[in-house]
């Protein structure tokens, strides 16, 4: 079956840089500049005093009615309200869903998501959900290579809240970013959380570890969801998953109950490695590669009772469907810092939402 693929694996990943000295002129002015956070430790009922990073200088605040205020002098970091029900499990399937967004590798880049949000009316002018009782779906990797993974992160936390309360729902997926972070493997972080973390005295992981805001919401969710005829997820299904004849429930609760395990403990254990690793759902690109067998493909649809699978990590220059749309890509690159698009789903009708709010059939 005929397939373009635009595919820019490898090529578009960014270099880790070797952090320069702390004495060198540069690094001074990037420091003098740094503002970041909140970070919040601690549980949700007796959190400590926020902590943020304000022009190179560790400060704090009091948490007053469940809300962080950024101290003065201190850019325009977020000021979020804080949600007793951000740990809620959600279920992993969802059925009578009329309206679904779908985008993924957002990677730091908050003004491009932003942008992309807006112009597609899926949040307003302020930055609020704008879609109603619709489900957003984020198939995974905010963290890593870009300058704003924090903004990202709070700016979910609060949609999360937000459109339960409107009647939708967001879906925060793991990608394998997610997981590399959470077990500090840090290859791809951004200079600026490192100095950051040194600042804050805690490892990078350490910022969203299981005492943090972040860390205890992050790990409430799941790795794969399914909504009407649609399975969602951060790399694919192989047929090794079927093989193994796994169901969400068991492995999305396997991903929560071992996400802050080391690679070598995940190694040890023949599931684990399989859904932490190589063919997992986290990291497969099968679909992506010319000798895919589309009969997998089949195997794998009529397995989760599904018309299509919505996939990220694999790069694209848009989205982009695959074997008659029953695989669609909705990594568009946005990790570049450039532009981006998502994906609708509106009845039985896919559609790509541009960067500047166009909207045309997939």
């Amino acid at each position: 079956m005929k397939r373009t693929i635009f595919a820019l694996y490898g090529a578009t990943l960014l270099t880790f840089a070797t952090q320069a000295s702390a004495d060198t002129p540069n690094q001074q002015a990037s420091v003098a500049t740094l503002n970041d956070g909140p970070y919040l430790f601690g549980s949700n009922s007796e959190p400590q005093n926020a902590q943020w990073i304000c022009a190179g200088k560790l400060k704090q605040t009091a948490v007053a009615n469940k809300r962080l205020t950024r101290p003065n002098h201190c850019g325009e970091l977020p000021e979020p309200m804080l949600n007793p029900q951000a740990t809620e499990v959600l279920a992993d399937s969802y059925q009578g869903v009329d309206k679904i967004v779908a985008l993924s590798d957002v990677h730091g880049q908050y003004e491009v998501l932003i942008k992309l949000l807006r112009s597609n009316k899926i949040i307003d002018q302020d930055n609020n959900w704008a879609f109603g009782k619709g489900h957003m779906v984020m198939t995974g990797d905010m963290f890593d290579r870009g300058p704003q993974v924090n903004e990202v992160l709070w700016f979910m936390y609060r949609l999360d809240r937000q459109a339960k309360a409107a009647g939708g729902q967001l879906h925060l997926l793991m990608g394998n970013h997610e997981q590399m972070v959470m077990r500090g493997d840090l290859r791809y972080v951004n200079d600026k959380y490192q100095t950051a973390s040194t600042l804050l005295n805690r490892q990078y992981q350490e910022l969203y570890g299981k005492d943090s805001e972040l860390g205890q919401w992050l790990r409430s969710k799941h790795t794969i969801v399914k909504i009407n005829d649609t399975l969602f997820l951060h790399g694919g299904i192989s047929q090794e998953w079927v093989d193994r004849e796994l169901t969400l429930d068991r492995a999305n609760r396997l991903y929560r109950e071992n996400i802050d395990k080391t690679k070598p403990e995940l190694k040890q254990d023949e599931l684990l490695n399989f859904l932490f690793f190589g063919n997992g759902p986290t990291w497969y690109r099968g679909y992506f590669k010319p000798d895919f067998d589309t009969q997998e493909l089949a195997n794998i649809l009529n397995y989760f009772k599904v018309k299509r699978i919505v996939v990220g990590h694999t790069s694209q220059t848009r989205v982009l469907g695959l074997f008659d749309n029953q695989v669609i890509a909705v990594d568009s690159s946005i990790k570049l810092g450039q532009s981006g698009e998502l994906l609708l789903i509106e009845k039985d009708k896919l559609i790509r939402g541009q960067f500047d709010g166009a909207q045309t059939p997939l």
